[in-house]
């Protein structure tokens, strides 16, 4: 009874947007009354503007909320999670959040949860980390393939596919020299997946997209435009 993975290329209230028809997509998605939703700021080092930001974006919600911290010692993050309806994971450094992750075996708390029927979802960092590859500026300022990602998901993902100008060339690119195949997203655009199969695109911009990616080329992913 796998849950649902939403894979957004970009946007959320980190980036200013904490009303975002995305985020209700998950309290959908979730299929209980009040769901409880538990938020990753791994990526961001934990930061307290990230963790002020989600508070002020889904306290409002009709959901309940905690924070789950991983990065130093963690104190009770597979327990929060296993109380979980859906898990929000931060942008910021994909790398480092998979490194402290793992180094807890926080990967495999998440992969239990996902296996129990949890919505997992993020953006950015929260995008990729699902997939076995991704293209990330984890390493320094230029963009790079990297392979490591949690793999519950196959092929490749590449988050602000138009709102960052080299993520689409460097993305295409490095699948045509023999990266794994996969897909892009726009931002403002969610890839919703129930289990592994792919079950739609949700788009909050006008024009948003998400596509899928080989050595061929790139195909747009039909979208069911919920706009704000």
């Amino acid at each position: 009874m796998r849950g649902h993975i939403v894979a957004m290329g970009g946007g959320g209230f980190l980036a200013g947007d904490p009303l975002s028809p995305l985020d209700d997509l998950m309290l959908e998605l979730a299929g209980v009354a009040r769901p409880h939703v538990v938020f990753l700021p791994t990526a961001t080092g934990d930061a307290d503007r990230s963790v002020e930001a989600f508070e002020s974006a889904w306290s409002p919600r009709a959901c309940t909320t905690d924070v789950a911290f991983t990065f130093g010692v963690p104190d009770q993050p597979a327990a929060q999670v296993a109380a979980a309806d859906v898990v929000v994971v931060a942008g910021g450094n994909t790398a480092n959040m998979l490194a402290i992750w793992r180094a807890h075996r926080f990967d495999q708390i998440l992969l239990e949860a996902w296996e129990a029927g949890v919505v997992l979802t993020g953006w950015s960092a929260g995008m990729i980390c699902w997939f076995e590859a991704g293209v990330t500026d984890s390493f320094g300022p230029q963009l790079d393939g990297m392979r490591d990602g949690l793999g519950f998901l196959s092929g490749s993902a590449c988050p602000h596919y138009d709102g960052e100008e080299l993520r689409r060339p460097v993305y295409t690119k490095l699948v045509a020299e023999g990266f794994p195949p996969g897909v892009a997203a726009d931002d403002g655009v969610g890839i919703h997946y129930a289990g592994t199969e792919l079950a739609g695109v949700v788009s909050v911009r006008e024009g948003a997209r998400a596509y899928r990616v080989g050595p061929e080329g790139e195909t747009p992913l039909e979208a069911a435009f919920q706009m704000l």
